[in-house]
């Protein structure tokens, strides 16, 4: 009776807390809202665009901070802050490196993160290791793709091995979040690398201009940071649980 009262109880507190998650991402939510209302591909680039357009981000690394506290700093609060000062830096298009070098910080702070004790490890089976395989084969063949492109850019210099830096960075991240076995953390990684993709489709002029092209890139990276974001929570919750448990 007891392990059926305290299992009830442990229900209560898990729906509790997703309540309490969802109703402090609403500001997220009214901020992308915002950014999208707002949002006008004519408009000239300036410091309010780059503040409405991180926003979101900077409202996910303060829930996240509010609910994991000083540790994650170092880890998806630092990720989410990067990954804002590269929002800020894609509003110009003569910063777009400096931007990808913020997102590529990003994406090594998710990385370690990933690689941390809140996250449980697990061995890697036969189909994960295929996944990763996959994943090693989606990046080399899009960045092969690029690479002609990347060629008739003004600064190919500097952008063919940056791009192909980023790209190791981002797939490496991806399987690292494979690796968490976490639906939250692992969609959010492949829905950062579907946002990317399309954004380097269209900066790098490898597809016509797509009518709702921004909207797209938005949509699925606005998504991804805030799976990532929600996922690096409950890692510290279900640690709790798992500890609690462990209790003699």
């Amino acid at each position: 009776m007891d392990i059926l009262e305290t299992d009830a109880y442990d229900k209560r507190q898990r729906r509790n807390m997703s309540c309490a998650l969802l109703f402090s991402l609403l500001p997220f939510f009214l901020s992308a809202a915002v950014y999208f209302y707002l949002w006008n591909p004519d408009s000239p680039a300036s410091i309010t665009s780059a503040g409405v357009k991180s926003a979101p981000i900077l409202l996910l690394a303060a829930v996240v901070l509010s609910w994991n506290g000083g540790q994650s700093v170092m880890g998806v609060v630092g990720g989410l802050v990067f990954s804002a000062v590269g929002d800020c830096c894609l509003v110009w298009p003569e910063l777009f490196l400096h931007g990808m070098g913020a997102f590529a910080v990003a994406h090594l702070l998710y990385s370690l993160t990933f690689l941390s004790s809140r996250y449980a490890a697990h061995r890697s089976s036969s189909w994960t290791r295929f996944l990763y395989l996959i994943l090693f084969m989606v990046g080399g063949s899009f960045y092969i793709y690029l690479y002609p492109f990347l060629q008739k850019a003004p600064n190919s210099d500097l952008l063919i091995p940056a791009v192909g830096v980023y790209i190791f960075l981002i797939i490496l991240m991806g399987i690292l979040a494979i690796r968490t076995r976490r639906t939250a953390t692992l969609l959010g990684s492949l829905s950062f690398m579907l946002s990317d993709m399309s954004l380097a489709l269209q900066v790098f002029k490898v597809t016509a201009p797509m009518k709702h092209g921004q909207t797209v890139v938005m949509v699925t990276y606005y998504l991804a940071q805030l799976l990532i974001a929600v996922g690096d929570v409950k890692a510290v919750e279900h640690k709790d649980d798992f500890a609690k448990w462990k209790r003699p």
